[in-house]
């Protein structure tokens, strides 16, 4: 029964490659790029391998406990990142629990990021080049390494789908755990500034940190070359006890996860209430925007989007104030603020590129009550420009009051309007022209599905750079309006953003509802294979 699991996962991932050519070209750049991350890694190894039995110790445990809890962070925050093996498809087959976990085991393994950490886990055995007998308990350790990233990450995947039954809970707290991964860099920056020696600070860290299930295992070869035997086997058995414990919570998770059903309903609710129904009138369009509004605010695929939209730009106030800590004023803080507006409404209006993607089967709707491609197209862009434009106002606001410069107001509202309306009239045509393999409605809005490949990379980047080029003149005159500090500047921006904003968004939905019209029936066939 392992054998045929690892064989299903071998064969699963060969169909992947089969069913399109940018799914192999993918897998190929993938490789690539993880095999010259390994490549520098080990060559890293190798030079490391060159400093005291210490240093060698320190920087081990530490880069191992950090690719453990990546394993740990990662399964939670991207769910279902790899689900090509997904234990809930064997809820109607009598399979062992112990098969069922080897062959989950060993099948995590195939695959860039799995093969990649075991070759990795092996490759710390170079760094042992001077101390042959370490280098030998390294490969043992690298081995034990890699089962147990897999294993914590299989674990908590299996806690989370278990212990959290609510949809609800999980999507939450998958989107909350963004906002740390968001800042690590500001986090990290001030962890350093807050740590004054590192030469002091490193190695007692790596010192804690190797008696936990985190670091104990990359710690062993270190107690051995340092001839500290009883210290290397205490090590060695948190190491395996460890293992032990997380494969004991994998197992009951999935026992429990693989008879109990998920949760699938909420509570009743009252009726007469239309919710966003009320805020717009009884047209197609009005109809359309409130069924989009509606599912901005329920539908955690959505929902993710709203909360990284507003929290993203904050990475630029971040260097907008070490800037102006260095410079004494509040200038440049200001200023980060107002083109963080800019990016915050572009996130929410770039959303709608795959709203047909999103809407899956439920699009069936708009083709069967004859909805015209014109209000479609304008209640979609509607929903999202409700949403955008004060969020991108409001960071101009904030910005011009901070700066003390109305210019910079000026300014920095132009770019926010035709971001938003070149934004939402390109991404008119992009939703009608392309579909991507998203998240399935009651999914994580983390999941990545098979099925996209370097062509969706490529749609992407295409839209990024186009809108770009679309908003180039408002965004040339706001930094000359925000550098030289002439209100003509700053008028011009405000002015060129509304007319080109609006002239975009026109030709955007017009274009776009031409598509819509003439390719409906292809995007519902598009949207509903995979349901």
């Amino acid at each position: 029964m392992v054998a045929q699991l690892v064989s299903l996962k071998l064969t699963l991932l060969r169909n992947s490659l089969k069913r399109s050519p940018w799914q192999l070209v993918g897998l190929i750049i993938g490789g690539l790029y993880g095999l010259g991350v390994l490549a520098m890694t080990l060559v890293g190894l190798a030079a490391l391998g060159a400093g005291e039995p210490e240093l060698i110790g320190t920087v081990l445990t530490l880069a191992g406990a950090a690719l453990v809890l990546g394993w740990l962070i990662i399964p939670v925050v991207a769910a279902g990142l790899d689900m090509t093996l997904d234990p809930a498809r064997f809820t109607t087959y009598a399979i062992p629990m112990k098969s069922m976990l080897t062959g989950l085991l060993l099948g995590s393994f195939i695959g860039i990021p799995g093969a990649i950490t075991l070759l990795a886990s092996l490759g710390t055995a170079i760094a042992w080049w001077r101390h042959p007998l370490a280098a030998l308990v390294a490969l043992l350790c690298g081995v034990l390494g890699a089962v147990t990233c897999i294993v914590a990450s299989r674990a908590i995947t299996a806690a989370s789908t278990s212990l959290a039954s609510s949809r609800r809970f999980k999507d939450a707290s998958g989107i909350v755990l963004l906002v740390p991964l968001m800042f690590m860099g500001p986090i990290i920056s001030g962890v350093s500034s807050g740590v004054g020696d590192f030469k002091e600070y490193l190695p007692a860290l790596a010192q804690t940190v190797s008696w936990t299930p985190l670091g104990a295992v990359w710690s062993v070869p270190a107690a051995v070359a340092a001839g500290s035997y009883g210290a290397a086997g205490l090590k060695l058995l948190i190491a395996v006890a460890s293992i032990a414990a997380l494969t004991w919570i994998w197992r009951a998770c999935l026992s429990r996860a693989l008879v109990t059903p998920a949760f699938a309903g909420g509570g009743r609710k009252a009726g007469g209430k239309l919710g966003f129904f009320n805020w717009f009138p009884a047209t197609p369009t009005g109809a359309v925007a409130a069924r989009c509004l509606t599912y901005w605010f329920r539908d955690p695929r959505y929902s993710a989007g709203l909360l990284i939209a507003p929290l993203l730009p904050l990475i630029f106030v971040f260097a907008g104030s070490q800037a102006a800590s260095e410079t004494g004023g509040t200038q440049s803080l200001g200023i980060a603020l107002g083109l963080g507006g800019a990016l915050a409404a572009y996130l929410v209006v770039w959303s709608i590129s795959s709203d047909i993607s999103y809407d899956n089967t439920a699009f069936a709707l708009h083709i069967a009550t004859g909805v015209s491609g014109t209000a479609d197209r304008s209640g979609r862009a509607l929903a999202a420009a409700v949403l955008a434009l004060p969020l991108g106002i409001l960071y101009a606001v904030i910005g011009a009051v901070l700066a003390h410069d109305l210019g910079q107001l000026l300014a920095t509202v132009g770019l926010v309007l035709g971001v938003v309306g070149s934004g939402l009239g390109l991404a008119s045509v992009f939703s009608a022209r392309f579909t991507m393999a998203v998240p399935l409605p009651g999914e994580s809005p983390m999941k990545t599905r098979p099925g996209n490949g370097l062509s969706s990379v490529f749609i992407q980047m295409s839209g990024f750079v186009g809108l770009g080029v679309l908003v180039l003149p408002e965004l040339i005159l706001a930094i000359v309006a925000m550098v030289t500090g002439q209100l003509l500047y700053a008028w011009l921006a405000l002015a060129v953003g509304i007319i080109l904003g609006a002239v975009f968004l026109v030709v955007g939905i017009r274009k776009g509802a031409a598509v819509f019209n003439q390719r409906a029936p292809e995007l519902l066939l598009a949207v509903s294979v995979d349901r």
